[in-house]
């Protein structure tokens, strides 16, 4: 039975399960219930055991050794549901300590099963917003790499931070602009306009793209801009018309 086929109250019990088995785990030296929970078909047990590694690195440093060293056996399971939910895991104490979870984005970004290649663009999302600094300079470091995959995961995974501090992510976007892969320009243009439409940013955006060389690609990016404050209008801060005519007063490239 899923997580949440289960009521309010047998989903506290069953998480607070999770968390005891886990830490028992740890304590023991043995990994029989958490391979168990990361191996889970159901997306909600293998999120609640991966937040229970990140509660418990915060929580006990004398556990910490021990989950990464976990972690590691972990990360070259057979099992994609495991070395996925090892990646949300390592993605969990990146928040609070990159350095001690590089390496697993350093191999997980490589890794042959999507899922797990998107649980690295998940984790950067969410490591770059709570802990940007030693993120953003590990993310630059695959900007130009020869697979374009990496590159757009690498793209998608700056979105987050770019909401709140664009000025951060801008200059490490604007590295993108004329990538020849269609899916990398499709991404830059996609996190571009989830940039634009938070509050405060869409100034930010528009005075970075009046520097940027690549005219064609901008033009994209604006009529992106345009449409996602119509798609995510209850959630924009300006209308769509009030979009377009802050872009039609201040791009100075139309």
């Amino acid at each position: 039975m899923g997580l949440y086929d289960l009521s309010k109250h047998k989903r506290a019990d069953r998480v607070e399960e999770i968390n005891q088995y886990i830490a028992q785990n740890l304590a023991a030296g043995v990994n029989d219930d958490i391979i168990r929970y990361f191996a889970d078909e159901d997306t909600y047990i293998r999120k609640a055991a991966y937040q229970t590694i990140g509660r418990l690195f915060k929580a006990d440093y004398k556990l910490q050794s021990a989950i990464i060293a976990e972690l590691r056996k972990l990360l070259v399971s057979e099992s994609d549901h495991v070395r996925q939910t090892t990646i949300n895991a390592a993605g969990e104490i990146g928040m609070m300590d990159f350095e001690a979870v590089v390496e697993f984005f350093d191999t997980g970004i490589f890794d042959h099963h999507h899922s797990v290649r998107n649980a690295v663009i998940g984790s950067l999302k969410k490591m770059a917003e709570k802990n940007p600094k030693p993120t953003l300079k590990w993310a630059k470091k695959y900007l130009h790499h020869e697979d374009k995959e990496i590159r757009r995961e690498i793209c998608h995974g700056l979105e987050l931070r770019g909401r709140t501090h664009p000025q951060e992510v801008l200059p490490l976007l604007e590295q993108l602009q004329h990538d020849k892969s269609a899916r990398v320009s499709k991404t830059l243009v996609h996190v571009i306009g989830q940039i634009a439409y938070k509050r405060g940013c869409l100034r930010i955006v528009i005075n970075a793209l009046n520097n940027w060389e690549n005219q064609e690609l901008v033009e994209k990016a604006l009529d992106e801009i345009v449409s996602v404050h119509e798609r995510y209008k209850n959630f924009a801060t300006l209308t769509q018309q009030q979009a377009i005519d802050y872009i039609d007063e201040h791009y100075r490239g139309m």
